[in-house]
């Protein structure tokens, strides 16, 4: 069980050292550490870290979702959400989520590029997060009771708005 949580705090830390050096500045996370140690200090250190270590454009754009998908992928395995009759298991969330933001892209309902690489990476650490740990126990309703894994569960969702692009 910890071992999942350490797959999660370094795949989440990975996503996040690419968006602060290899994304575009404008997004939330950024914006944050902009304000927290100043603008030329952060172009300084981007500009320091892209020279000392130049990553492709599958590394920049379409793994950090992949990762993400992985880390949202564990934490929600354990759980289901009811709505009415309807029982759905929360591990397939971030494959809906996946696929929708793609297609919201597609049709430039938000901001972002479709990209079908995004897709094939994301389905892979589904299917990698999905499988790679076993999970025997019975799932629980996620909002039936809030304790600290429904709680980190919760907050690798909020994370992904760190990625945010402000416009």
């Amino acid at each position: 069980m910890r071992r999942k949580y350490v797959f999660i705090c370094v795949s989440l830390l990975i996503s996040l050292f690419i968006y602060l050096f290899y994304r575009t500045e404008r997004t939330v996370v950024n914006e944050i550490v902009i304000r927290m140690i100043s603008y030329e200090t952060y172009t300084s250190l981007k500009a320091h870290i892209v020279k000392l270590l130049p990553l492709n454009d599958i590394v920049i754009y379409s793994l950090p979702e992949g990762l993400w998908v992985f880390c949202i992928t564990l934490t929600s395995k354990p759980y289901y959400i009811r709505l009415n009759n309807w029982r759905i298991d929360c591990v397939f969330v971030p494959l809906v989520h996946c696929f929708g933001l793609e297609i919201f892209q597609l049709f430039h309902l938000t901001n972002g590029r479709f990209d079908f690489m995004d897709i094939g990476i994301s389905t892979i650490f589904w299917l990698i997060g999905n499988y790679a740990f076993g999970d025997k126990s019975d799932k629980q309703n996620i909002l039936a009771s809030l304790n600290s894994k429904t709680m980190v569960c919760i907050a690798t969702y909020c994370i992904v708005y760190l990625s945010h692009v402000i416009k």
